[in-house]
């Protein structure tokens, strides 16, 4: 019999190692949203970034709504983007009132093709609020 090849196997800490390191989250019940941990990863990236503050979000979406958001852009602007992105992308463009404008990518790699994205200024996109 061959000997499996594991290409994805996780690497997992010593189990002892790790039901200490969890025996907060289980002894309070807070296992998300500004846990123990979750408050220590963002002070220790404030520090090791020097930055005046960190805010980690759930996932990429969450964080692409939160920037649109931090804009506040009048509703019905436009927003140049890529039609080759994952669709959550024009969804947080969407969801914020706001309307993606796509412009084409380049063939070779699959970018947004950044020759074309001046013809696609206008009045009612973000680019003339600056």
């Amino acid at each position: 019999m061959d000997k499996e090849i594991f290409v994805t196997r996780s690497s997992m800490p010593d189990y002892k190692e790790y039901t200490e390191a969890i025996k907060p989250l289980w002894n309070t019940h807070w296992l998300t949203n500004m846990g123990i941990y979750h408050k220590q990863l963002e002070l220790l990236l404030k520090e090791y970034m020097k930055v005046p503050d960190v805010s980690l979000t759930v996932n990429g979406h969450m964080a692409l709504e939160l920037a649109i958001q931090a804009f506040d852009f009048p509703k019905d602007t436009e927003v140049i983007t890529t039609p080759f992105t994952f669709i959550s992308t024009t969804h947080a463009i969407v969801r914020n009132g706001l309307a993606p404008v796509f412009c084409d990518v380049k063939p070779d790699d699959g970018t947004i093709d950044e020759t074309k994205i001046e013809n696609l200024i206008t009045d009612s996109n973000f680019a003339h609020r600056f």
